[in-house]
């Protein structure tokens, strides 16, 4: 099946569920006006996030980080279609058990029946859906054995939750959203705080481990460290987000004689293939946590919106991600030493320039910070 074909079939099956959902819960939910949230007696914990694209299970994390800070001695249990749910969210520790959906029920019957069967025998004590517009989501919270259930007010929703934030409040980054819904039901004032950021939960071993991989690669090439260290590359994306070969040839032959001090390696997709003629050192791997080992090795992550995007920031590399589609503001990479660059109207090369110049302004603080550090810290 075509990815055409197959978006196509995404928006049907979502209009049928939307029109299903409409018919037997009323057109909209409705906000709810009681009690907030509360912060204590909350001990069983379902989230309902059906998404099965890697940047959207990765964006789940900051909330996950947000419910083990609020409700610290809570089990967190997870409903998801993501195929790689365990390696997201399996290194956090109130995390319990996680039930993967299959990516088309309709397909798999058999499997989705099993996993409604295994989550029904729970209860909770907040169950929280927190897409505003996945009707599955909805769904699948309502029929969940839960006492609370949160949720966003939003027009592409239909059934009552008990506890409801209006989706016009939030922020518009995806990542952001889902702790603003908490915060909001539990009547806190948002704004005031910071957000967590997207976190695989890298230990230390997986750390070194890539940094030794990225030092093999490189002295396989007879490179040696380089003073400002290593730019990654990432040259795929899915749809309308995927930037052509020129553009990326043009943006490689600004990039080069401004990155001095750098050294440049290309991470290779999935299939397994150079977008970059074979030019650069360049690491594959299917395992995403050794992916993400080898991109927090990295000293800067450069690619277009997509989910290794959205993996180097979990992973915690300064992540440079290169707008041309989709919204910056909803997608974008955030946090300390992450960047947007919104190249909507730019050229390859202002775009390169663009990357160099914040990097090159990062360097400096950094390293400032480094000496200031070893200098305060007492020896040993």
């Amino acid at each position: 099946m075509s990815r055409t074909s197959s978006l196509r079939l995404a928006r049907l099956r979502r209009r049928i569920a939307q029109s299903a959902m409409r018919l037997v819960f009323g057109s909209t939910s409705k906000p709810s006006r009681g009690a907030p949230l509360p912060s204590a007696g909350i001990h069983r914990i379902l989230v309902c996030h059906i998404s099965h694209t890697l940047g959207n299970a990765l964006l789940l994390t900051p909330l996950i980080q947000e419910l083990q800070a609020v409700y610290p001695g809570a089990r967190i249990d997870i409903v998801t279609r993501s195929p790689v749910a365990e390696a997201i969210y399996g290194r956090y520790f109130n995390v319990g058990c996680i039930f993967k959906l299959p990516g088309h029920g309709f397909g798999r019957p058999w499997r989705y029946l099993r996993e409604w069967r295994r989550l029904r025998r729970e209860h909770y004590d907040l169950v929280v859906d927190p897409d505003p517009q996945s009707q599955t989501g909805r769904l699948l919270t309502m029929m969940a054995k839960g006492r609370r259930t949160l949720g966003f007010d939003s027009p592409k929703k239909s059934g009552n939750v008990t506890h409801s934030v209006a989706i016009a409040d939030a922020p518009r980054s995806v990542g952001q959203r889902s702790v603003f819904l908490l915060r909001a039901a539990l009547g806190q004032v948002p704004e005031r705080a910071s957000y967590p950021v997207p976190d695989i939960r890298l230990d230390a071993r997986e750390r070194e481990q890539g940094r030794e991989a990225l030092a093999r690669l490189l002295a396989s090439h007879g490179l040696s460290p380089a003073p400002h260290g290593v730019i990654g590359v990432f040259a795929n994306a899915t749809g309308g987000k995927l930037l052509p070969s020129d553009w990326w040839a043009q943006f490689l032959q600004t990039l080069e004689p401004l990155s001095e001090g750098y050294h440049i390696v290309e991470i290779v997709p999935a299939f397994g293939r150079s977008l970059l003629g074979s030019r650069y050192p360049a690491y594959f791997s299917s395992d995403l946590r050794k992916l993400a080992s080898v991109l927090s090795a990295l000293s800067v992550y450069a690619s277009a919106d997509c989910g290794v995007m959205h993996l180097a920031c979990a992973s915690r590399v300064p992540t440079y991600g290169i707008f041309t589609a989709t919204d910056a503001d909803e997608w974008g990479s955030y946090g300390p030493g992450n960047h947007v660059i919104r190249a909507y109207d730019m050229a390859p090369a202002e775009v390169a320039r663009e990357l160099i110049r914040i990097a090159n302004g990062d360097v400096a603080p950094a390293r400032a910070a480094a000496v200031i550090a070893r200098a305060v810290l007492p020896a040993g």
